[in-house]
């Protein structure tokens, strides 16, 4: 068993979180595609000399590879991702966001930064750089193995993402590079593998209480570890916290075995592999990458902003998971919620009807179940049941036009195309249905009004609207 407080063990974490927004610098949408490209072009990257005036090492290593870059575009991508037109003014809403999770992060905003230029010539930007601004600093977080400093929280743009890879050239994508970015910096104040993990689970509660994006790939956590006698080592690659540890682990028993056999330990970038271990991916990049960005004015944060983002900020994830549960909803809906990123519609939903569980059933049972019944996806069934559609039906229900157990019935009707007025439509009944409500109160007899009518509902479903069910079903009980 390591122990890290014998070794000199220091660790701290970078977070790169997307955000839900349009791209940092453009007015593109911030979507990913699958269907061909409109158009591809080809480029070679040169590595220049960053605001010390001298070319970085790991610029200079990529450099020396001479590889050709492919990029393919789309309609939804523009000439700023090209690199042939100067980048717009900071996305606001991407900036509100980055100011909401430095406020949660106790950290101090910059009135006036300088958004930079970091040289990336690995071929995941078409400029061969990255740009990037600091937003705060010296905040800090507690966890139950001990407080830790944040030192950084930047906003800046996401990177190409990779088609193919091949042995002198790469394929890259044009639609991911621009999504914006939030970057978290903690100070080495980690102190075990299992800390590690710990601060990772904290920050990314923090992130997923504010408008970021959701799913493989939107996240990428790096992990910068030394220890006694040794160099920082960068770790790159992690998506899932469940591994942090034995990876940790695993690095931490490499640097120990060349230190026993009086081999140095290379400050470096290493990447992450499934199998816990890691490889050498590039030198360790220095402050030589970074110089001003000279198309863009100084970004300035006033004090009116920094408080109209506090005014307004989202609530916290535990504190709404403590908010659910007082509404009834157990921890099954409530973990749904969150994984399908539906806590703000489902709040919106429950002004209309005030019902948690069924609110709650409807989008994310009654949405699957119609899915699967349609066979269609859950997200085509979403674009189909938005909004908009099920705000209409639960004001019918609120409105007693409808009953619960119609719900479903209407909108499965919506999805094979009818209209929504048509859809809640129920017609006239005839004298055969009073014969069934009669034969069902017979055949269960001494039951509640509230029994007799889930009965009915569930054996007429849209044959009848419930307030006509409920008149039946008194009548039948004088």
């Amino acid at each position: 068993m390591i122990d890290y407080e014998e070794i000199g063990f220091k660790s701290g974490l970078e977070i790169h979180q997307q955000l839900d927004t349009k791209k940092l610098f453009c007015n593109c949408p911030s979507i990913l595609r699958n269907d061909e490209p409109d158009f591809s072009v080809k480029r070679k990257l040169h590595a220049v000399a960053g605001e010390s005036g001298e070319v970085d090492v790991a610029a200079k290593h990529e450099a020396g590879k001479n590889k050709e870059f492919i990029y393919e575009g789309y309609d939804t991508t523009c000439l700023v991702e090209l690199d042939e037109e100067p980048p717009h003014e900071i996305n606001q809403d991407a900036l509100k966001i980055a100011l909401q999770i430095a406020i949660f992060l106790n950290c101090k905003i910059f009135p006036i930064s300088q958004i930079m230029r970091k040289t990336v010539i690995d071929g995941s930007n078409t400029s061969g750089f990255q740009r990037t601004v600091l937003i705060a600093r010296d905040g800090w977080i507690v966890t139950k193995t001990g407080r830790v400093g944040i030192e950084s929280i930047c906003l800046e743009e996401d990177a190409c993402r990779v088609v193919e890879k091949k042995k002198n050239s790469t394929i890259f994508r044009l639609d991911r590079l621009g999504i914006p970015l939030v970057e978290i910096a903690t100070a080495p104040d980690i102190k075990n593998a299992e800390h590690v993990k710990e601060v990772a689970l904290y920050l990314g509660n923090v992130l997923r209480s504010c408008k970021v994006k959701r799913g493989i790939g939107t996240i990428r956590q790096d992990i910068n570890l030394s220890i006694r006698g040794g160099e920082r080592i960068e770790i790159k690659g992690f998506q899932d916290p469940s591994m942090m540890v034995k990876t940790i682990e695993g690095e931490v028993e490499r640097q120990l075995s060349l230190l026993q056999t009086g081999q140095r330990i290379k400050s470096e970038v290493r990447n992450a592999l499934s199998n816990g271990e890691t490889e050498f991916l590039r030198p360790m990049p220095g402050a030589d990458r970074m110089y001003p960005e000279t198309d863009l004015p100084l970004l300035k944060i006033s004090r009116d902003l920094i408080n109209e983002v506090k005014k307004n900020l989202p609530t916290l994830r535990e504190d709404l998971e403590k908010e659910l549960e007082k509404k009834g909803l157990n921890n099954e809906m409530i973990k749904l919620l969150f994984k399908y990123n539906k806590i703000d519609e489902f709040k919106e939903l429950l002004e209309i009807h005030d019902e948690p569980n069924l609110v709650a059933k409807i989008l994310l049972v009654f949405l699957r179940e119609i899915a699967s019944h349609k066979k269609k996806t859950f997200e085509e069934i979403g674009e189909i049941l938005n909004k908009e559609v099920l705000i209409f039906v639960l004001e019918k229900l609120r409105d007693k036009k409808i009953a619960k157990e119609q719900i479903k019935n209407i909108l499965e009707k919506i999805v094979d195309g009818e209209e929504m007025e048509k859809a809640i439509s129920i017609k006239k009944h005839d004298g055969n249905i009073e014969e069934q409500i009669l034969n069902l109160i017979k055949s269960k007899p001494g039951l509640s009004e509230n029994a007799y009518m889930g009965l009915v509902m569930k054996e007429l479903r849209g044959k009848i609207n419930g307030n006509e069910a409920m008149e039946i079903i008194r009548k039948m009980g004088r």
